[in-house]
């Protein structure tokens, strides 16, 4: 059980660790969420941390440990991936509550030693999955209530990206489709057959996933960093309907109502017009102003993490323990 802050009506204190591009973001939206109070910002870049300064208007450290010495109640971590796992552990050792964006930890043990604090403390532990927050996915999983899922289709892809240089397609894009895979079916996944790429940089830069859920889902994820534009598509096929999502443009389209002609019907569904990352730090604060499960949870983000591992190792049998892999340093 969580500790809910005593006096709900209360603002939390929340500082950010790693002022980068999502670091910033984590700062801009709580400086502008009711009841809350940015207390500070921490980086060793002095530049990012004069920018944070400037716009926001919130003290800026050059260290996570002097930003603790401000008393927040709540912290995100958005520093390398390689600081999560002792970054979150002082933390949490300090009796905070934290977010921790994605990947959770470099490995599954960090992850699952940070959740095991986590849990000693009592505190709330969420992981950073943005994409569940995406008005169109959210649009899809209601779609897909009472469903008979048969097969997900992801598209992630892109050029690529001049901050990334530690990891490969799969820990920074397919992560994140691994997770909704994972959330769309309430399952979790049993096998897994990568076919990996790394075409001009040192890391994989192609990678073509498939998977099968407990639950017998067939599903796959397309995802690299050699195409010129964006693209972030998702298709599920029910054995009702088909659902199309266009998780840029937030578009979802509904195919349903097959006929022997094979004629059907289509309509556009209702997605709303929520900021992910708003909508995701909301949900944040609400779990421990609560005291209720956060809507990732750690063992969640482990499982997500584990399953990406396995499709950098190579395939492995479906009841394989997810072992000790390489150490990650993604932003």
């Amino acid at each position: 059980m969580v500790k809910a802050v005593k006096n709900s009506a209360q603002a939390l204190r929340v500082g950010v660790i790693g002022a980068g591009i999502m670091g910033a973001n984590h700062a801009r939206v709580f400086a502008g969420l009711p009841d809350i109070e940015l207390v500070g910002v921490a980086d060793p870049n002095p530049q990012q941390r004069d920018l944070v300064t400037r716009i926001l208007g919130c003290p800026a450290l050059d260290n996570y440990k002097a930003l603790l010495e401000l008393n927040p109640q709540a912290v995100t971590i958005a520093a390398p991936t390689h600081l999560h796992h002792a970054i979150a552990l002082e933390c949490i050792g300090r009796g905070l509550h934290v977010l921790i964006e994605k990947p959770i930890a470099t490995n599954v043990d960090e992850g699952r030693e940070i959740i095991a604090e986590a849990r000693r403390a009592g505190v709330t532990l969420m992981v950073g999955h943005v994409e569940r927050f995406n008005p169109a996915v959210v649009a899809i999983k209601q779609a897909l209530e009472n469903e008979d899922i048969l097969s997900i289709a992801i598209t992630r892809v892109g050029p690529f990206p001049p901050r990334m240089s530690n990891v490969g397609v799969v820990i920074d894009l397919a992560v994140h489709d691994i997770d909704l895979i994972r959330w769309f079916t309430d399952s979790d996944i049993v096998e897994v057959q990568p076919q990996l790429s790394n075409a001009v940089a040192e890391r994989e830069d192609i990678a073509l996933l498939q998977f099968r859920t407990a639950s017998g889902v067939l599903a796959h994820i397309n995802t690299n960093w050699l195409t010129p534009f964006k693209a972030r598509t998702v298709h599920v096929a029910t054995r009702r309907k088909y659902l199309i999502g266009d998780l840029l443009t937030r578009q979802v389209t509904e195919c349903f109502g097959f006929q022997p002609d094979g004629s059907y019907s289509m309509r556009h569904l209702s997605v709303g017009h929520d900021e992910p990352l708003r909508a995701e730090l909301m949900a944040f604060a609400r779990a421990i102003k609560t005291g209720t499960p956060p809507a990732v949870t750690g063992e969640e983000g482990v499982e997500s993490l584990a399953i990406a591992m396995r499709c950098l190792e190579g395939r492995q049998p479906a009841n394989a323990t997810p072992q000790r892999g390489p150490r990650l340093a993604a932003g």
